[in-house]
C-alpha cells in the first residue's frame, strides 16, 4: 500500500515549481488562477523570488501548497494513494490532492490561513525551538513545569520534537531541557509559536472559513495531525482542521499508523525531502520517494 504524504512550511526554495509551469500547460493554468484568486502573482515569487520574499509565511504556505497540488494533479492516474497526509500546512494540500476540497477553496483557505497566522505572530511576540534526544514524555513534563505558555507542537519523529511558546517561556524551557540531558535545544529563525495556544485568534478566524468550505469524502482516508488516525468523514476533517492551529502536530504518531495500516512506501509530494528524511528515523528499512511529474 502507498502513502502519499505532502510537506509543510521550512521546505519552500527560490525557483519552486518552475519545472512544473515549463512542463505543462495544465500546470501553467493552475499558476495563473492562483495568482488571481491571491490578488498577487505568486508564480513569479516562487519561480524568481529571493529566499527572504518566499521566508514571508503568506508567501511561503501558498507556494508549497500550489507545489504539492499541482504536482500531485501532473502525476495523473500515477496518483493512487491508499491513505494520505500533510505535515501542518502539508494537511490542506493532501486534502486537496485527495480530493475532499476544491483547488480554489483550498488555496483561498491557505492563504487565509497564512494571514491568520501572521496576524497571530504580529500580535504575541512567540517563537519555538527543537529539541533532540529526549524522550517526548520527559519533554512535555519539563514544557509543563516551566512558567508560561510552551507546549509541544511538533512531535516530527522519535528523539525530534518542536515545542512552542512565550519567547521567555522558551529559552527557559530550552535551558532545563539541556540541563536534564537533551542532546540538543535550538531556539529556531520563525516568527510565531505555530500549534500552539498562542494562535488561538488564528484558529478563531480560520475556523468561520473552514466551516463554510465545501469538504466532501477523500478518496482515501487522510490521516489527520491532530488525531494520527484516519478520517473519512467531511465534518470529522473540518473539526480537525479548525483544532489543527492551537493543536500539536503528532507526526511520529501519524506515520506509525500509517505503517500499522500497511503502508509499504511513502511518496512525498511537493518541494525538499524532510518528510523522507523523518519515515527513515521510524524505520531505516521503510521505502521512501520523491513524486516525479509525468509529462
Amino acid at each position: 500500500m502507498k502513502a502519499y504524504v505532502f510537506p509543510g512550511q521550512g521546505a519552500q526554495f527560490s525557483g519552486m515549481g518552475k519545472d512544473l509551469f515549463e512542463a505543462s500547460e495544465a500546470a501553467q493554468k493552475r499558476f495563473h488562477q492562483a495568482d488571481e484568486i491571491l490578488g498577487f502573482s505568486i508564480s513569479q515569487t516562487m519561480f524568481s523570488g529571493s529566499d527572504e520574499d518566499l521566508k514571508q509565511t503568506s508567501v511561503t504556505q501558498p507556494a508549497i501548497f500550489l507545489h504539492s497540488v499541482i504536482l500531485a494533479e501532473m502525476l495523473g492516474d500515477g496518483f493512487a494513494p491508499d491513505m494520505v497526509a500533510g505535515h501542518s500546512l502539508g494537511e490542506f494540500s493532501a486534502l486537496v490532492a485527495a480530493g475532499a476540497l476544491q483547488f480554489e477553496d483550498g488555496l483561498k483557505l491557505v492563504s487565509e490561513r497564512a494571514l491568520a497566522m501572521q496576524d497571530a505572530c504580529n500580535a504575541n511576540p512567540s517563537t519555538m525551538a527543537a529539541v533532540l534526544g529526549m524522550e517526548d514524555a520527559r519533554v512535555e513534563e519539563i514544557c509543563a513545569n516551566t512558567p508560561g505558555i510552551v507546549v509541544a507542537a511538533n512531535y516530527n519523529c522519535p528523539g525530534q520534537l518542536v515545542i512552542s511558546g512565550e519567547i521567555d517561556a522558551i529559552h527557559a524551557a530550552c535551558a532545563a531541557l539541556t540541563e536534564a540531558g537533551a542532546r540538543r535545544a535550538l531556539v529556531l529563525p520563525v516568527g510565531g509559536a505555530f500549534h500552539s495556544p498562542l494562535m488561538e485568534s488564528a484558529r478563531e478566524r480560520l475556523s468561520s472559513a473552514i466551516a463554510a468550505a465545501p469538504f466532501q469524502a477523500p478518496r482515501c482516508p487522510i490521516i489527520q495531525n491532530v488525531s494520527a488516525s484516519p478520517v473519512n468523514d467531511p465534518t470529522e476533517i473540518r473539526t480537525n482542521l479548525i483544532a489543527q492551529l492551537t493543536a500539536p502536530v503528532k507526526w511520529t504518531q501519524s506515520m506509525s499508523k500509517m505503517i500499522e495500516m500497511g503502508a509499504a512506501e511513502a511518496i512525498e509530494v511537493g518541494p525538499g525531502k524532510v518528510l523522507q528524511g523523518l519515515f527513515k528515523k521510524v524505520d531505516r528499512g521503510f521505502a521512501v520517494s520523491s513524486a516525479s511529474m509525468e509529462v
